[in-house]
């Protein structure tokens, strides 16, 4: 009797929390000690730690851009901003959440190494702390370009084996592909605080209760429509499109009185964690693919900290994640900072795009 009346006295009213949820799951069997479930704790904290200073906006100690106590005085300009390897401006902020990234999960022993978007080299992991098993690659703060004007911003990390547990990682160590990955997740920084992620079954989603400070499992298995009559693209990069995405989106464009026969609606927030979840949510497709713009560069993403597991947890929901020409966890990483093109969500559309590109090749015809 007493166990029956329990959940409803819990403060969360008995709803899993995420530590329920990784212990009920046993996230890895292989893993006794719970390594994994410990590491995944610390990387909840950090983005609880980067979600109030997001939330804080203006008013925190990191502005997206110039001073670092929020502004500048009438007759200053903002100070110049550093980049990072990409060459991309890091705001503040960015800078901010790679520390705390850092900071909540260097010291637990469950690490042999750590990437970063902000990092050029592999985290040197400070001698007086144990090696782990495993391997953390990040993205801390994606989207920043929107902290300003205050839209959805959000993390992305994905966890690897290491090859050599107890031991500092070499750079060769993550140059895994997407399908070796053990966990992926992001947590998003929007009107609600959620951390979406896989374990390799199923995608999973949780919300912050800001009044007891606990992730509390809310969308549980979460499944993409293999269908959608929604897209979203840069369409300001129309004219760098390979000529397949270019009759892909003309196709949608053209609505019920195009090919498709039917109307679609385009979105674009500049932000993958949002553009992720979005599609998650409600079905979509995402392209941002292979272009001329810079002919340099075979792709705009990531590779290992944004493409790969944002893949895990589509792919997991039931979606398919492409290059554009093939599945996007297939491709073996040469760099850490790798580039190429990315195509996600509704499977229907991303096979659609996937066709399109081997008839352009003449490899196949759309029947």
């Amino acid at each position: 009797m007493v166990s029956s009346l329990l959940p409803t006295r819990m403060p969360t009213g008995g709803r899993t929390t995420l530590a329920q949820f990784l212990i009920e799951s046993r996230v890895d069997a292989v893993d006794h000690r719970g390594d994994l479930e410990a590491l995944l704790a610390d990387i909840a904290l950090a983005c609880k730690t980067i979600a109030v200073r997001v939330a804080l906006g203006a008013l925190g100690t990191a502005s997206g851009y110039g001073r670092v106590d929020g502004g500048t005085e009438p007759d200053e300009a903002p100070e110049p901003l550093a980049h990072n390897v990409h060459g991309e401006a890091q705001q503040p902020l960015d800078l901010q959440s790679n520390d705390i990234f850092l900071g909540a999960t260097e010291w637990g022993g469950h690490l042999a190494g750590m990437v970063s978007e902000e990092m050029a080299e592999p985290y040197e992991m400070p001698a007086q702390f144990p090696r782990g098993k495993y391997l953390l690659l990040f993205d801390p703060l994606d989207g920043s370009s929107n902290i300003d004007v205050n839209l959805t911003v959000g993390s992305i990390f994905s966890i690897l084996r290491a090859p050599v547990p107890g031991q500092d990682a070499t750079l060769v160590d993550f140059l895994q592909h997407g399908a070796a990955q053990v966990c992926a997740g992001y947590a998003l920084y929007g009107p609600s605080t959620m951390l979406v992620l896989t374990l390799g079954r199923g995608t999973h989603a949780f919300t912050l209760n800001p009044e007891v400070g606990e992730w509390i499992l809310t969308h549980p298995d979460v499944r993409i429509p293999e269908s959608t009559r929604e897209f979203a693209i840069n369409a300001s990069n129309a004219r760098f499109w390979e000529p397949p995405v270019a009759r892909y989106v003309e196709e949608c464009l053209a609505g019920r009185t195009g090919p498709r026969g039917v109307d679609f609606n385009m979105r674009w927030i500049a932000s993958l964690v949002a553009e992720a979840h979005r599609i998650l949510m409600r079905g979509g497709v995402f392209m941002y693919p292979r272009d001329t713009k810079d002919p340099a560069k075979p792709g705009r993403l990531r590779l290992l900290y944004e493409i790969n597991p944002v893949s895990m947890l589509i792919e997991q929901a039931g979606g398919m994640a492409s290059t554009g020409h093939h599945r996007a966890m297939d491709v073996v990483p040469t760099t850490l900072h790798q580039r190429v093109g990315f195509v996600f969500g509704s499977r229907d559309e991303v096979a659609r795009i996937e066709q399109y590109h081997r008839e352009h090749d003449g490899q196949a015809t759309v029947a």
